[in-house]
């Protein structure tokens, strides 16, 4: 019996090697010879030799087992020659100096983590411009990719991809999105092509179209208002909160800056009859039920006068204002009285405790009582004054000359940071105004990107408040 002859067949090559170039030209037929049996890379016709001749020295009885194509892609459904756009690493351990496996595989549990602390690391990313790359690994051991991103911020113990990533969280809905959860696409079909997952900072407005979205992708990674859930593939997308969630402040976007969180006194772990839902759920652009709660808590302490209609779903100043105003009768000054309110806030409004914005206890405390009547005296807390708008960032750049600046100045004086002025203020943009303005972001608590100099809204908002 004739030994079987095994022909292999390549795709068309774009390789430019003197082989390949040499077996496309003589191919199909060279004159005078018999058809060739083998097309693609020379190194296939060597393999190929090699197993018909040990298929002649077994005999026909015996099989020999197909080999792989040599062009073939280290990762399925990737051509060679057509990468795509944000490819991904698949699953891999925390790496070290050099791409070494920092960590032993099973030696690190998921740890706890926080949303602010989520947040935080991937601030840290962006503000370090940390490049795109599927192959390299950031000094913190993780890959620089999509999924290496969300891997770092997570804080979990090794490289995940997008097919893994979910295991990590649980699914959520879009109306449950809070900062710190993830948007993930993974496509079964073609993985490492099209997948992609991003890491949610926060609604941009009350519409829900818009959020802040944490990235790894090229350049480098970034964070940037994003249509929901993302430019492409949207409906595929699909919402996961990590599991290793524990109780934590949320960070607040306050017009694109989200610059740090509320220094406002810690509320304790007790369990409260309404949970707080997060500071995400307050500020410009959120509409929701919670808005509507507190705003009829407010006004059963006392901030009626504050309303001239509603509460409502539809966040306010009014709500600002009534907030601010209970947050005074506590006694708290400073960011602890920032108008937004925090867990402790949220905690003694739910449970009847603390004063009331008329200074008097809460003497109708009982549920379904009427709102006491404001009674103007000495203990009532100064209402709080109008900020002006925000004239935008544009003004406050090198070469800016123009009243707010002056006005920034002034107001940065009043609020002891004037040590940085040999003159002035006035209404040229200087190096006293930019390090003037650094000095009290810092005092806020924020840092890298957020502490900058440059005021923005939030800056703004603290600022004249």
């Amino acid at each position: 019996m004739d030994t079987p002859v095994f022909e292999e067949f390549d795709p068309a090559s774009d390789c430019d090697c003197p082989g390949c170039v040499h077996w496309r030209r003589v191919s199909p037929y060279s004159p005078g010879s018999r058809p060739a049996r083998f097309g693609g890379h020379p190194a296939a016709h060597r393999t190929l030799a090699v197993a018909t001749a040990a298929a002649t020295t077994l005999g026909a009885g015996h099989a020999v087992p197909a080999l792989a194509a040599p062009h073939a892609s280290d990762r399925p459904g990737v051509p060679a020659d057509d990468e795509p756009e944000t490819p991904q690493g698949g699953k891999a351990p925390l790496h070290g100096p050099g791409g070494r496996p920092a960590t032993p595989p099973g030696l690190v549990r998921t740890p706890w983590t926080t949303r602010a602390e989520i947040i935080r690391r991937a601030k840290e990313w962006v503000s370090a411009r940390v490049p795109y790359s599927m192959d390299a690994y950031w000094a913190d051991g993780y890959r620089q990719d999509c999924s290496g991103f969300v891997s770092m911020a997570w804080n979990l113990p090794g490289n995940e991809w997008t097919g893994t990533l979910d295991q990590f969280g649980t699914r959520i809905s879009k109306e449950e999105l809070q900062p710190g959860d993830i948007l993930l696409f993974h496509n079964p079909a073609n993985p490492w092509n099209g997948s992609h997952v991003v890491l949610f900072g926060g609604w941009t407005d009350y519409t829900h179209s818009y959020y802040i979205a944490y990235e790894e992708t090229r350049p480098r990674a970034r964070r940037q208002p994003t249509p929901y859930a993302y430019w492409s593939q949207s409906d595929r997308y699909a919402a996961y909160r990590y599991r290793g969630l524990t109780a934590g402040a949320a960070p607040v976007h306050v017009g694109g800056e989200g610059e740090g969180e509320s220094d406002e006194p810690d509320a304790g772990s007790e369990a409260l009859p309404t949970p707080y839902p997060g500071r995400s759920s307050f500020g410009p652009g959120a509409a929701n039920r919670y808005v509507t709660q507190l705003g009829r808590l407010l006004v059963a302490r006392g901030a009626g006068r504050f309303y001239t209609s509603g509460p409502g779903p539809r966040w306010t100043d009014a709500d600002r204002r009534a907030t601010r105003a209970f947050q005074w009768a506590q006694g708290w000054r400073g960011p602890a009285a920032d108008g937004l309110p925090g867990p402790a806030t949220w905690r003694l409004l739910v449970t009847g405790e603390g004063r009331d914005i008329g200074g008097l206890g809460n003497p109708l405390g009982a549920p379904g009582a009427p709102p006491p009547v404001p009674t103007p005296g000495p203990s009532a807390p100064t209402p709080p004054t109008r900020i002006p708008a925000f004239p935008g960032r544009g003004m406050f750049r090198p070469g800016a000359h123009n009243a707010y600046v002056t006005q920034l100045g002034r107001q940065l004086l009043r609020k002891g940071f004037g040590r940085y002025y040999t003159t002035g203020p006035g209404p040229r943009w200087g190096e006293a105004d930019r390090r003037a303005v650094e000095a009290f972001q810092r005092t806020q608590g924020w840092r890298g990107g957020a502490a900058d100099g440059h005021p923005g809204p939030e800056t703004w908002r603290r600022l004249f408040s």
